[in-house]
C-alpha cells in the first residue's frame, strides 16, 4: 500500500516482504469482487494473478447476462448468491455506469418434450422467488420474437434476465479496490503453497513465478485452477473440468433482428445454445458446451461453429444472412457437482472458491460477502465495521448509453473525445488515453480493447490497428494530454 492510502499495481519487479492479512488468488470477477469487499475493512489485501490483467480468463469470454437465477437449483447455494448478487450488482451497477440493459429472457420450446417441461420450469422460478416469469403460447411468442423461426410452440417469459458489460464489471472492482488500498500483482502465477501455523500466527507463504508472499489468510479464487490450488493445501474436493464454449458475434446491423435474450430448455450439459443481443450493440449465438482435458484450449472450431449456425438457423435464421465480426471461446470451471464449491478450512486459514460457473459474473459480490463471513469464522479480525469505499465511474462502452463522441460539451472541454481512431465502435483518442493513464492500465492491446471497444469491432483492427498500437506503445503522449 502507497503512503496515500492507495493499492499497487505490478506486472513485475519484486514482491512486498511484508505479510498480508489476506490474499485472493485469482483476478477474475469473482477475486476482484472479493479484493474490492475486502478493502472496505481495516485490512491488507493482495490479490496474485497469472496473466497481465483482471478479467482475462474465464471473466471475458461468457455469454454476458444478469441472471435472475430463475432456473437455479432451488435451496442451492448457486441460487442465493446469485438471487442476491443480482440485486447487489444490479445497483453497483447503475452507481459507477456498468451498462445493463433489461431486456428479458425468453425460453423457447420447439417440440412437445420441451414444452412439457416449461410448466416444472415455471414452478421452480416461483421456488426461487421470480413471480413474473409467464408461460407464452405461440402467438404470444411469435407477437414478441416475430423474426423467430418457425416452429415455436411456446416459451417461459423471465422479464428480469438483464444483459451487462463483463469486461468493465471485474475491472470497476479491481479499480475501487486498488483505490482502496489493495495490491494487485499480475503476471504472478502461483507455483506452491508453504502453509503457515494458526497456533502461532506464522502466515503462509506463497511461492510464485516472481518471488514470495507471505499472508496470514489465504482465499482460491483461482477459477480454472481452483482444484490445482485446493490439492497444494492438501485438498481433493473436486476437480475442474474445462467446459468450452464457443460464441459467435454478428454485426451491429442484426441488432433489430432479436428483442430478447432467446434460450432454451437446459440440459445437464448447460443452458445450452442462446441467441442474445450485447450491450455493444451485437448479437451473439452460444455456446457450444464441449468438456475437454486442456485448460488453454480457447481456440474456435470449425465444427463448433457449424454446429451453432445451425442451431441458429432454427432459433433466427435471418441471423445467418448477417456479417459476422468476431468468433471467441471461453471455458467454464465445470466440476462434478452442480452447486458451487465453497469450502472454509478454519484450520489452515483458507477458503476455496471454486466451480463457479456462468453465473458468476451474477453472483460475484455476493459471493464476495459470503466469503468475507467465512473468513472471520476463521478467524480473521475484519478490524471493526466496514466502510464505504469512495465511488467510481466508469467509461460507458454501452451502444444505449451516451458515448464521449456523442457528448458535444465533452468534445467542447476536451477535443481529444472528438478524434476518432477506431470507427468501427467508435473510440477517440481520449478514451484511449484515459484507459492508459487509469488505475489498472491495460498490459495488452487485448486489455485495451475490453476498456475501449478499439479494434473490436467489424473491422477488427484492420483499419485502427496500427493507429491504436502506435497511442499504446508510445506512452509519452499522454503526458502533453
Amino acid at each position: 500500500m502507497n503512503q496515500d492510502g492507495t493499492g499497487l499495481v505490478t506486472r513485475s519487479g519484486s514482491l512486498p516482504s511484508e505479510p498480508y492479512d489476506v490474499t485472493v488468488v485469482g483476478a477474475g470477477v469473482v477475486g476482484a469482487a472479493l479484493a474490492r469487499e475486502l478493502a472496505r475493512y481495516r485490512l491488507r489485501v493482495a490479490v496474485v494473478e497469472s496473466s497481465d490483467d483482471v478479467g482475462e480468463g474465464t471473466s471475458k469470454a461468457n455469454t454476458a447476462i444478469l441472471h435472475t437465477g430463475f432456473d437455479a437449483v432451488p435451496g442451492s447455494l448457486e441460487a442465493r448468491l446469485v438471487r442476491e448478487g443480482q440485486r447487489l450488482l444490479s445497483a453497483y451497477a447503475a452507481e459507477c455506469g456498468i451498462p445493463v440493459e433489461r431486456v428479458g429472457a425468453l425460453l423457447v420450446a420447439w417440440d412437445e418434450e420441451q414444452l412439457a417441461a416449461l410448466p416444472s420450469l415455471l414452478e421452480k422460478a416461483g421456488r426461487n422467488g421470480h413471480d413474473e416469469a409467464a408461460l407464452l403460447d405461440a402467438a404470444e411468442v411469435r407477437a414478441r420474437e416475430p423474426h423467430l423461426g418457425p416452429g415455436a410452440l411456446g416459451a417461459l417469459e423471465v422479464p428480469g434476465e438483464s444483459i451487462i458489460c463483463p469486461w468493465t464489471t471485474p475491472l470497476a472492482f479491481a479499480t475501487q479496490a486498488v483505490r482502496s488500498g489493495v495490491d494487485l500483482h499480475l503476471n504472478c502465477r502461483l507455483t506452491a503453497v508453504g502453509q503457515g501455523d494458526a497456533a502461532d500466527g506464522t502466515p503462509h507463504t506463497l511461492r510464485t513465478s516472481r518471488g514470495d508472499v507471505r499472508t496470514r489468510y489465504l482465499v482460491n479464487a483461482a477459477g480454472l485452477g481452483a482444484d490445482t490450488v485446493d490439492r497444494m493445501l492438501g485438498h481433493d474436493t473436486f476437480t475442474v473440468t474445462p467446459r468450452r464454449g464457443q460464441l459467435i458475434v454478428f454485426d451491429k446491423l442484426a441488432r433489430d433482428l432479436v428483442r430478447h435474450i432467446l434460450l432454451p430448455v437446459p440440459t445437464a450439459l448447460g443452458k445450452g445454445v442462446l441467441v442474445a443481443p450485447t450491450v455493444y450493440g451485437n448479437v451473439l449465438l452460444g455456446p457450444t458446451a464441449e468438456d475437454l482435458d486442456d485448460k488453454q484450449a480457447t481456440g474456435s472450431t470449425a465444427e463448433g461453429l457449424a454446429g451453432l449456425r445451425e442451431k441458429g438457423a432454427r432459433i433466427l435464421p435471418e441471423l445467418l444472412d448477417e456479417d459476422v465480426t468476431a468468433v471467441y471461446a471461453g471455458l467454464r470451471a465445470a466440476t462434478e457437482d452442480d452447486d458451487y464449491q465453497i469450502h472454509a478450512r478454519p484450520g489452515q486459514r483458507y477458503v476455496t472458491v471454486g466451480g463457479i460457473r456462468s453465473t458468476g459474473l451474477t453472483a460475484s459480490m455476493a459471493i464476495a460477502a459470503y466469503v468475507t463471513g467465512l473468513l472471520a469464522d476463521c478467524g480473521l479480525d475484519l478490524g471493526g465495521e466496514s466502510r464505504e469505499l469512495a465511488p467510481v465511474t466508469m467509461p460507458n462502452l454501452g451502444e444505449n448509453f451516451p458515448r464521449p463522441y456523442q457528448r458535444a460539451e465533452l468534445i467542447a472541454a476536451d477535443p481529444e473525445y472528438g478524434a476518432l481512431v477506431c470507427h468501427c465502435e467508435r473510440v477517440t483518442r481520449g478514451e484511449i488515453r484515459d484507459a492508459l493513464a487509469s488505475t489498472v492500465a491495460p498490459g495488452s492491446l487485448d486489455g485495451l480493447r475490453r476498456r475501449t471497444r478499439a479494434r473490436g469491432g467489424r473491422c477488427q483492427g484492420f483499419y485502427c490497428g496500427a493507429a491504436v498500437r502506435e497511442l499504446f506503445d508510445r506512452r509519452d503522449w499522454l503526458a502533453t494530454r
